[in-house]
C-alpha cells in the first residue's frame, strides 16, 4: 500500500523527511538556500526541524516505538 493511503506510513515519511532536510541544512546549508519553488518545500521542512526539534524528536521516538512493537 502506498504511503499516501496509509496514515501511519505517511507520518513516518513526513518525520523522516523533516529529519533528513534538517540534517542536510546543518551540514550543507548552500543546498537549501532557495525558499521558493520545489526546493522551498525542503527548506520549510528543515525550518520545522530546527525550530520544533524537541517535538520532532519525540515524534520520531514514538514512531520508532510503534513500528518496533506494533
Amino acid at each position: 500500500m502506498s504511503a499516501l493511503f496509509n496514515f501511519h506510513s505517511f507520518l513516518t515519511v513526513v518525520l523522516l523527511g523533516i529529519c533528513a532536510c534538517t540534517y542536510v541544512k546543518i551540514h550543507f546549508p548552500a543546498l537549501l538556500e532557495q525558499r521558493t519553488g520545489f526546493r522551498g518545500v525542503f527548506w520549510k521542512a528543515a525550518r520545522i526541524g530546527e525550530r520544533l526539534s524537541p517535538w520532532v524528536a519525540l515524534g520520531c521516538f514514538a514512531m520508532g516505538v510503534s513500528i518496533i512493537f506494533f
